[in-house]
Order: structure tokens, then sequence, then C-alpha cells
């Protein structure tokens, strides 16, 4: 069973920072290519960061510079490093599989707010 542990969410100040993780199960980790998604409020789910299992990286324009993925294989973890918040970065954020594995986990809350 996929399943998928996202945690680190929280309120911060535009211009601040947060780090989410999520710790990913059942599958194959450290084969398998992983994404990081956002949703924000009356929006579509949109494409944040993505790194392959040799780790290489891309981003969505809108993130570019501001937010970096990484990858943890012993723990089986994905990392998305937010620095230089916006309040259009306000969002649910959920992390998956690519491709994607059909398995969604409950996400996480990013709030950029004064």
């Amino acid at each position: 069973q996929v399943q998928f542990v996202e945690s680190g969410g929280g309120l911060v100040q535009p211009g601040g920072s947060l780090r989410l993780s999520c710790a990913a199960s059942g599958i194959i980790f450290s084969w398998t290519g992983m994404v990081w998604y956002r949703q924000a409020p009356g929006k579509q789910r949109e494409l944040v960061a993505g790194i392959t299992r040799g780790g290489s990286t891309n981003y969505a324009d809108s993130v570019k510079g501001r937010f970096t993925i990484s990858r943890d294989n012993a723990k089986n973890t994905v990392y998305l490093q937010m620095i230089s918040l916006k309040p259009e970065d306000t969002a649910v954020y959920y992390c998956n599989a690519q491709p994607n594995s059909g398995s969604w986990g409950q996400g996480t809350q990013v709030t950029v707010s004064s």
C-alpha cells in the first residue's frame, strides 16, 4: 500500500522560510522520482518541484530560485525547502511519486500571511 505523510507546514510571514517533509512507504523509494504539488483554495493542484531518482531537479517558474527539492533515500523522505515565501505560496502541499501513484496523503498546510 502506497502512503505519503507530509509534514512541516505552518503559518509564516512573507519573506519567511519553511521546510516540508514527506515520508513515503509502499514504493521502492530509491528507484522512484518524487514530486511536490500544491493546491490553493479554489484552484487546481499544480506541480511545484520534482526530483528524479538520480537527483535531477525541476521547478515551476513561480518558485525557481526560492524552493529547493531534495531527497534522502535512506529515510524514504523527500523535502521541500522554501525561502522568501509569498502570500501566493499559500496552499496545501502534497508529495507523490512520478509517475503518479494514485494515492495521496493528507497534505500539509502552508499559510503565508502577515
